[in-house]
């Protein structure tokens, strides 16, 4: 058990997911500290039937903390956690200023466990489009080696922030009510839009967002020879990512063989009858911390080709569900 535990973005929108799943899968730790911006601090939270004032984030608020759960921007991750390393803190980060670093675990604890274990400082979580799609090509590449994957993703306002929410609702008001709206979060009205571009501007005409998956997914599964080609588009759905898969392996995977694969590895729930009309959608995943895969078939235009559509809540598996299954990890492990 550890002795206490600190959320760093705890009033955020995955920091109050956190505390949900501390609360809710009652984490082993004596108590909890909670931190976040100056603006925040100050905020009454309950926790496991204690109230909690939140605190301003400053250098010396990880005295005494065992471990820390944060969910913050680059920027504080960056000039903050290593202060959390420095007063011998196990440090779970969701923000994606350390995921790249060499010296950094990259972590899903379905597929490299080990790797959290064996982390000194800084344990760093997957980006919410990267983790989905982690999951479900782990087993095929234990199976048959992938080799290439082609991934489209339908990602939801939520993974914008609170913000993105926000403009979600009162943007889609607006334009039914044929008024004007400022958007906050988005360069582009997301009401009935989609927008092919999340994050900046990198190399050979990729984003920022669709770099990550090629570079996270190759980290994770410890394969460098991994190709990626992904897309990553916002789209007016509150919660939830979607990612159209396409993945060719060293040998053929038939669905059949992909769907045992994948009933069977942990974290992963089938739906799968299109004639019935049964597969993942954004209204049947929210709130659920598995990655759902339906719509498994092959690829009609290569031999080693398989396809399937994934969906999972960003907010949970893609961030939050991630980072205490990581806390839950350590904690099960400790000496």
């Amino acid at each position: 058990m550890f002795e206490t535990v600190a959320v760093v973005g705890a009033t955020g929108a995955v920091g109050r997911i956190i505390l949900e799943l501390l609360e809710a899968r009652d984490f082993p730790a004596k108590q909890f500290k909670l931190l976040s911006s100056k603006r925040s601090a100050g905020t009454k939270v309950t926790l496991k039937g204690q109230e909690i004032t939140v605190e301003e984030l400053t250098p010396e608020s990880f005295a005494g903390v065992d471990l820390v759960i944060a969910s913050t921007p680059d920027d504080t991750a960056r000039d903050f956690l290593p202060y959390a390393v420095e007063a011998g803190c196990k440090v779970i980060d969701e923000s994606g200023y350390w995921r790249m670093k060499p010296e950094v675990a990259l972590v899903v604890p379905e597929i490299n466990p080990q790797a959290a274990l064996d982390a000194q400082g800084i344990i760093a979580s997957p980006n919410c489009s990267t983790t989905q799609m982690v999951v479900a090509l782990k087993p095929l590449h234990d199976a048959a080696k992938v080799k290439r994957v082609i991934v489209s993703t339908y990602q939801a306002t939520s993974g914008a922030g609170l913000q993105g929410s926000a403009d979600l609702e009162a943007g889609s008001k607006a334009a039914l009510a044929g008024e004007e709206y400022d958007y906050q979060a988005f360069a582009h009205p997301i009401a009935f839009n989609a927008i092919p571009q999340i994050g900046s501007q990198k190399e050979d005409g990729y984003t920022s967002e669709e770099l990550k998956m090629v570079y996270e997914t190759r980290k994770i599964l410890g394969d460098e020879s991994i190709q990626v080609n992904p897309t990553c588009v916002r789209i007016p759905v509150s919660n939830c990512h979607s990612e159209s898969i396409t993945v060719e392996t060293e040998r053929p995977v038939t669905p059949e063989e992909a769907r045992e694969l994948f009933s069977n590895f942990p974290g992963i729930e089938v739906v799968d009858d299109l004639d019935a009309g049964v597969y993942p959608m954004p209204n049947n995943s929210n709130g659920r911390d598995e990655v759902f895969i339906g719509r498994i078939r092959r690829d009609i235009s290569h031999p080693n080709g398989l396809s399937f559509w994934c969906v999972s809540d960003n907010l949970r598996k893609g961030a939050a569900t991630n980072a205490v299954q990581i806390a839950e990890l350590l904690a099960k492990h400790q000496s």
